[in-house]
């Protein structure tokens, strides 16, 4: 039977930076993804955007691996000549009442380590964005965007240079906890045919499935409930690109997304979104037309939208561990200390800030495994 040091379940974002991470010459590490090409799934349907670390809960896992996970990202996209760019982000009030909730995020916001984040004027809003109207607003010049494909492909070139193996189409159909010194027996399906080997290390980056591989695994427990939160995007009509900058409104209080946003690709074209609906399967279709609210969304912040402007671009499903109407959870990554496998590392809830965070998390990763301390690895 074949024996390998790493299986890696997922082919995303967060599988392909901890692939890069571990693979090394001598080390065999598999990659096994069910899909027919990597980062099928959440990866490569989200806005692209390189947080700055804002929003998150002071001492969360989400705010520390972004804060590290961005200067990482944006080291190596400049080595790997990875297009990126750092467009900044302006955080718009319209309302009066609004003003108290941009001085509660520049508080959270320095907590977390972001300390460049600047206020607007009126007068200065308009000198970066002239068609946005706002009475003032914050301003973050380390948000930017990344081309997410090229960084994947990048992910995974370096991971293949170094030995690891990438195995598409393939899916897990049972993990068994084999012993402490083979590990474990993993149970796949490649084209009809099932094969079998034992891997010493069993790393989980599954994403939409994570809880259902996690399930499968006898003693991977505790587990915890997976909830499917789809957002849609409609990309603007036209030549004319009115922003320079991501424009993002004060988020309301106890939501769980960040309001109707823009953001910009790498062509600088303009897109919307994402909102928020809790689904109970995957369903990536978008509506033809993007609904009244979402023109009165926008209007808020840019009033000249015209009628029929948004057109429909994708969507994406975030894995959240909460469902609606409940405060935000943090990652979940469950080591030995967690379930008592030694070599068993899970990963759940990772949604944004994932792509920022995701070679700051490889780390993290790496940390638990050689037992060391991952929050050294913040620093």
């Amino acid at each position: 039977m074949e024996k390998v040091d790493t299986v890696i379940i997922g082919a995303g974002v967060i599988g392909l930076a901890i692939a890069r991470q571990l693979a090394r010459p001598g080390k065999s590490v598999f990659v096994l993804e069910q899909h027919d090409h990597i980062g099928e799934e959440t990866s490569s349907r989200n806005s692209e955007v390189i947080h700055a670390g804002i929003y998150y809960p002071s001492g969360s896992l989400k705010a520390s691996l972004c804060v590290r996970g961005k200067a990482l990202l944006y080291d190596y996209c400049d080595q790997h000549r990875i297009p990126c760019r750092r467009t900044g982000k302006l955080i718009v009030a319209t309302a009066a009442e609004e003003i108290d909730q941009l001085e509660r995020i520049h508080v959270q916001a320095t907590a977390n380590g972001v300390r460049d984040l600047q206020w607007l004027s009126p007068e200065e809003l308009k000198e970066k964005e002239p068609v946005v109207t706002g009475i003032a607003a914050l301003f973050s010049p380390s948000t930017g965007i990344v081309d997410s494909h090229t960084y994947m492909q990048t992910l995974f070139m370096e991971a293949t240079q170094n030995e690891a193996e990438l195995v598409t189409g393939t899916r897990v159909l049972s993990v068994t906890c084999y012993n402490k010194e083979d590990g474990f027996l993993v149970t796949a399906m490649t084209n009809g045919e099932t094969y079998q080997f034992q891997s010493r290390t069993l790393i989980n980056a599954a994403g939409l499935s994570a809880q259902q591989v996690a399930a499968d695994i006898p003693g991977s427990v505790p587990i915890p409930p997976l909830y499917f939160c789809k957002g849609h995007y409609y990309s603007l009509q036209g030549s004319q690109q009115p922003f320079h900058h991501l424009v993002y409104p004060v988020p309301e209080r106890n939501t769980t997304g960040l309001g109707i946003h823009a953001t910009l690709d790498m062509a600088g074209n303009t897109r919307f979104g994402p909102d928020t609906a809790y689904i109970d399967k995957v369903d990536y279709q978008v509506p033809a037309e993007a609904p009244e609210s979402w023109y009165a969304a926008i209007r808020r912040y840019w009033p000249a939208l015209p009628d029929g402007a948004l057109q429909p671009a994708y969507s994406g499903i975030r894995p959240k561990l909460q469902q609606a109407g409940e405060a935000s959870r943090d990652f979940m990554i469950q080591g030995q200390e967690t379930h008592g496998l030694p070599g068993l590392i899970n990963l759940f809830g990772i949604e944004s800030p994932g792509l920022t965070a995701s070679l700051a998390l490889a780390g993290y990763v790496e940390s638990l495994l050689e037992g060391q301390d991952p929050r050294e690895h913040l620093q």
